[in-house]
């Protein structure tokens, strides 16, 4: 097995592989060929050197309009310190293109979680080190990259300083309606366990940093997960902290909006088994509002769920759809879910599948009678294929899904991969 490297405040892995089938008459051969042809599929894209082109994918990816793949690798690069890369589409496979390399200095280092567009086609993202403050090997930053022509320029949009304003911001941005950023932090900030925060922009090119709550440690959680924030369409957040609660195992909360600021409320405290506990990414919506997520531990087999929370008038509560076994159905999820046009649900372990226990990409289906089902459609072999998944899939054009593992290909050193569902 390779060596794995756990996140600022996550953990884990990723892994594949695939079904079919066996021998009948000619009649039902052809029935059953006829079905492959809309089967999920799985190919790896690009297969990381480990050199200038980076190493360690530790990234959720982004798809703009045009098809073009971006996302961030923790190491390598000219310096070492990381990149953000670009995969564009070709009619002969995919060109990768490093957009920025990190020093590790003033302009941080170690950029995990990958990057996030604006309207403009600009990248934004953080660095869990560099920068400046307090902290050994520095605090961190929030950086842009501004494309002109064909050259892109990085800009630090702030350095954080160890103090209330956290430090080692290890998940992405969030943009508002209004253009202003929100992010969180693990540690520092008032309490020293973490800060949500948000960044505005202001004449001439500068950004205000205004920390929209500081974790306590109590109830309100601790430790602002890996997971990107979310907004509704009145402008609160959404998100989860990955100890701390009511429980001391996690907690969802959302983050109202008033004229005279923001309230942290908290939706669910995770209670451990054979509950969840310790979420590690993000939460999504469903068009009736209601979030969906998985947990790192716990559930019936303490190896992770994936988890549903329904509002009914203002009022929370919890359903796990489903515990993980911790054998080739997957275990130890850190991924933020995602949906396909008919609702089921997408994401990846970062253990279990079969021998490597490289990870799987597992489906969650609702069924007619309000059950939920989980099938394995892929589960990842290891170098020279696909390892070692700790992020979810991004949507891309025609309905496939596109993510990173942190390790495998020939140099074993990360992939991405297409997944067509």
């Amino acid at each position: 097995m390779a060596s794995h490297r756990l996140p600022h405040c996550s953990t884990s892995l990723f892994r594949l592989s695939y079904l079919i089938v066996g021998t009948l008459t000619i009649f039902a051969m052809s029935t059953i060929l006829a079905s492959l042809a809309s089967a999920s599929t799985t190919q790896v894209i690009y297969s990381f050197t480990g050199g200038k082109d980076g190493e360690y994918l530790d990234t959720d990816l982004v798809v703009d309009s045009a098809g073009n793949i971006y996302g961030t690798t923790v190491q390598g690069g000219d310096f070492g310190g990381g990149t953000v890369f670009q995969l564009s589409p070709s009619g002969t496979g995919w060109t990768h293109t490093v957009l920025y390399s990190f020093t590790g200095g003033t302009d941080g280092g170690e950029p995990y979680k990958g990057v996030t567009l604006d309207a403009q086609g600009n990248l934004y993202g953080t660095a869990v080190t560099g920068g400046g403050g307090s902290c050994e090997g520095g605090c961190g930053v929030v950086f842009k990259l501004t494309k002109s022509g064909g050259t892109w320029t990085q800009t630090v949009i702030h350095y954080f300083t160890g103090g209330s304003d956290g430090s080692g911001p290890g998940s992405g941005v969030t943009f508002d309606q209004h253009g202003h950023l929100y992010g969180m932090t693990p540690t520092a900030g008032a309490y020293g366990l973490g800060s949500v925060y948000q960044l505005q922009p202001q004449t001439g090119g500068s950004w205000k940093l205004h920390v929209v709550h500081a974790f306590t440690g109590g109830d309100d959680g601790s430790s602002g997960s890996a997971g990107r924030l979310i907004l509704d369409g009145a402008g609160n957040l959404y998100g989860v902290a990955t100890v701390g609660g009511a429980y001391g195992h996690g907690v969802a909360f959302e983050i109202v909006r008033s004229q005279t600021g923001w309230t942290l409320v908290p939706l669910y405290a995770f209670k451990d088994q054979p509950d969840g506990a310790s979420p590690y990414g993000g939460v999504i919506f469903d068009k009736a509002g209601n979030l969906y997520g998985t947990t790192y531990y716990a559930g019936v087999n303490d190896v992770g769920t994936v988890y549903k929370l329904t509002n009914a008038n203002g009022s929370w509560s919890e359903t796990v759809l489903y515990s993980f076994k911790g054998g080739t159905d997957g275990s130890s999820p850190i991924s933020t879910l995602v949906r396909d046009a008919a609702g089921n649900l997408y994401g990846t372990t970062s253990d279990g599948g079969t021998n490597c226990a490289c990870g799987v990409i597992f489906k969650v289906r609702r069924n007619s009678n309000g059950s939920w089902t989980e099938t394995v459609p892929y589960r990842f072999p290891g170098a020279p294929a696909s390892g070692f998944a700790y992020n979810g899939m991004a949507p891309g054009p025609g309905g496939k899904f596109y993510g990173a593992t942190t390790h495998g290909g020939p140099a074993n050193d990360g992939t991405v991969y297409e997944f067509i569902p």
